[in-house]
């Protein structure tokens, strides 16, 4: 059974930084797109960022220059580095994964097939 396992979150004031991990268990996603979402309440699901297998990387327009996504290999973990955070950056942070090997990654929620139960990330102004 494939388990995503989000940790890290937390309340931290504006200007800060905090530092979000993705643990997947189950099977290997070394060969897997993964990705970082958010959810704000009353607002639809937002694309974060995303990396390829062979580490390229992509990131929504509002995190982009704040945020860094990276990967471990060896320990099937993704994290998400988030720096200079503001209010508008409140959310319930979800990791994803897609299911197709050497998949490209995507901006799309619909494209993957894995998520885990999110961690809340809750930025004071």
């Amino acid at each position: 059974q494939v388990q995503l396992v989000e940790s890290g979150g937390g309340l931290v004031q504006a200007g800060g930084s905090l530092r979000l991990s993705c643990v997947a268990s189950g099977r290997t996603f070394i060969t897997n797109a993964m990705g970082w979402f958010r959810q704000a309440p009353g607002k639809d699901r937002e694309f974060v960022a995303t990396i390829k297998w062979s580490g390229t990387t992509y990131y929504g327009d509002s995190v982009n220059g704040r945020f860094a996504i990276s990967r471990e290999n060896a320990k099937n973990t993704v994290y998400l580095q988030m720096n200079s955070l503001n209010a508008e950056d409140t959310a319930v942070y979800y990791c994803a994964a897609r299911k197709e090997r050497y998949s490209r990654g995507s901006s799309d929620h619909r494209d993957y097939d894995y998520w885990g139960q999110g961690t809340q990330v809750t930025v004071s102004s």
